[in-house]
């Protein structure tokens, strides 16, 4: 999906829903005009040029050398390549993403190996312009360009050869200035041979892209990989920890008892890429319901540069890799094997989770945990998902749910024909949320059988706003990419008492299955001084004292009755501003910490459930 020649304006003309073709019919088309822009887009793809060919080509990144120190308090970086292909076929809009790829990051090192291939259908033999860019990648601020090549291919043809590992010079222009002085500095201390790293790459032709329905779209085939990205601060933020099994460390209490282990604090944001082509259907633009959005999405103007760099960064942050990250990649795609991994990565039925999503033109599925929490709302913003991206193929949430066993319901047809109605024809088969059921959570290991579980995914999402009419497609391409699992759709007005039930659910499971942290008693030795100058470190740190304050002001009488839970208070509001000084930060703390119970009330503290702090007469 390059950067294209076509008229836009002419385009915009044939916005969403066929405006064009009923002018002045009836007052429904005014209504139309009043409404804002954007959502469901039936623009057709255009068709390629005449005696276009389209080939499916396999790129793949070998390694990169002598690379640009990004971290110079480690003499090293941590590089990964942003791979971008750019053609002159037209698409559905200027305004349509770039077709792009990213490699896993390598961290410390200036002579990384990627070995990661990329599989592009629909690459028109007119040629293609590849670019790469060489980064070095930095959660806390902004990544680092080290270096860039520009590859081009004038044209394919079956008998076309290809680029068998071949060194491409990366050009300095453009660097960041960190870079290049730290470069520089380098060269004239002889640390390095050349002021110039290389990037390895290898391009093949395996051949004519079947018909697709695509008309020409270029589009990503594979290999389908998934990531889980992992962030201890905004875990801290958001409220979620890492599943119990991530975490073994024992604990125990200054009598040498055994405690409930400590659990950490780790925000999972996860990506899978599904099988392509997306369903042509499934094109939808952001609402402009603000002339502000406009701007955002477009970067015009002071204010919306300045939002959508903010959410450029966020979404770096949130889907950053850092090396506690997990990826991988399925050797076939659809499989069984990938729908295992996907009921793992939103952790089955445990929990009662809800997630919202972002579903690229690429077939990228980007999904975080969402909920009515302050925190856990401002990472899962579709906006963020999509990287800000004017044009999506769907978006809403989603959750799952485990299927009771009284009679085995059929599995899913390839087609998705009954993945729906599979399950809830038969009204008598529990789920859980919101039945408790035997075989699974929360007392047992979930089932890892795909046909135990049902995807119930919606449209919810007021940024793109995506047709109701679309979900049948969505569902049946969904049941092609993830065999053997059921699928049910929700219509966010339609259903919407519906979806509000079974959200309720999800909701109610979560306060009795949820994450609840529980942190082992510090010693009166322990002291504010001791503070690691890591984030995560003094976190922690803090967080036991806070703790241990509030367990020192605790009656001696109390009864466990009394005992309530933590959340958001002094120490949410502490984390959110992790930024500020400690003396300000251990005020608010110790503030907190002296604040007397009303009418009585006792003030105790057992267990966290996220940090906000209910007093006993509340």
């Amino acid at each position: 999906m390059a950067t294209t020649n076509g008229d836009h304006k002419a385009a915009e003309e044939k916005k969403p829903n066929g405006e064009e073709a009923h002018g002045g019919a009836n007052g429904q088309d005014d209504q139309k005009h009043m409404d804002p822009k954007g959502g469901h887009d039936t623009t057709p793809i255009p068709s390629p040029p005449h005696g276009t060919v389209g080939y499916t080509v396999k790129v793949t990144i070998h390694q990169a050398t002598n690379l640009t120190m990004g971290d110079l308090h480690a003499f090293s970086s941590d590089p990964y390549v942003l791979a971008q292909v750019n053609t002159l076929v037209p698409t559905r809009h200027k305004e349509d993403p770039n077709l792009r790829f990213r490699t896993p990051t390598i961290h410390r090192n200036v002579n990384p190996e990627w070995n990661e291939e990329w599989i592009i259908a629909n690459v028109p033999s007119s040629g293609f312009k590849m670019k790469l860019r060489v980064y070095d990648e930095d959660p806390a601020d902004h990544d680092d360009l080290l270096g860039k090549a520009h590859i081009t291919i004038p044209s394919i043809d079956h008998d076309w050869k290809g680029v068998r590992h071949e060194a491409y010079q990366l050009k300095l222009r453009e660097s960041s200035k960190r870079a290049l002085l730290i470069r520089s500095t380098a060269r004239v201390l002889q640390m390095v041979k050349s002021m110039h790293g290389t990037i390895h790459l290898s391009i093949t032709n395996l051949g004519r892209t079947a018909e697709d329905g695509q008309n020409g779209r270029m589009y990503t085939v594979g290999p389908c990989r998934y990531v889980r990205h992992y962030s201890p601060i905004l875990g801290r933020i958001a409220n979620i920890k890492q599943p119990e099994k991530e975490d073994t460390r024992p604990q125990t209490n200054g009598s040498g008892k055994s405690q409930k282990q400590v659990e950490r604090y780790n925000f999972q944001a996860n990506q899978m890429q599904l099988p392509g082509p997306v369903p042509a259907q499934l094109y939808h633009r952001f609402i402009e319901f603000k002339p502000w959005v406009k701007r955002m999405f477009t970067s015009k103007g002071v204010q919306g540069v300045i939002l959508g760099k903010a959410l450029h960064h966020q979404h770096a942050r949130v889907y950053n890799f850092g090396k506690d990250s997990e990826w991988g990649h399925f050797e076939e795609a659809p499989s069984l094997e990938q729908t295992k991994k996907f009921l793992d990565l939103v952790h089955y039925d445990k929990g009662g989770r809800i997630f919202t999503y972002v579903l690229t033109l690429d077939a990228l599925w980007r999904f975080t945990e969402t909920g009515n929490e302050f925190g856990i709302d401002m990472l899962s913003k579709h906006t963020m998902h999509s990287d800000v991206s004017i044009y999506i193929a769907f978006s809403g949430e989603f959750f799952i749910r485990r299927i009771k066993r009284r009679s085995r319901p059929p599995p899913p047809n390839p087609d998705g024909s009954n993945s729906q109605q599979s399950v809830r024809s038969q009204c008598e088969i529990e789920t859980h949320p919101p039945h408790d059921l035997e075989g699974g959570p929360p007392e047992d290991d979930p089932p890892t059988d795909p046909s135990r579980y049902e995807l119930v995914i919606d449209n919810d999402s007021g940024t793109y706003r995506p047709d109701a009419a679309m979900l049948p497609v969505l569902a049946e391409y969904l049941s092609r990419s993830l065999p053997g699992l059921h699928i049910e759709t929700l219509d966010c007005q339609a259903d919407a008492d519906k979806m509000a039930k079974m959200k309720s659910e999800q909701r109610e499971r979560k306060k009795v299955e949820g994450d609840n942290i529980i942190y082992a008693q510090v010693s009166d030795s322990s002291s504010m001084s001791s503070l690691s100058s890591s984030d995560d470190e003094r976190l922690d740190s803090v967080q036991h004292e806070y703790q241990h304050e509030h367990l020192q002001h605790r009656p001696k009488n109390a009864a466990p009755d009394d005992t309530k839970e933590v959340e958001h208070g002094a120490f949410s509001i502490f984390a959110k501003d992790v930024k500020q000084r400690q003396e300000s930060r251990m005020e608010k703390l110790a503030r907190n910490a002296r604040r007397t119970p009303r009418d009585g009330g006792e003030e105790a503290v057992t267990s966290w459930h996220g940090p906000k702090v209910v007093a006993g007469g509340e």
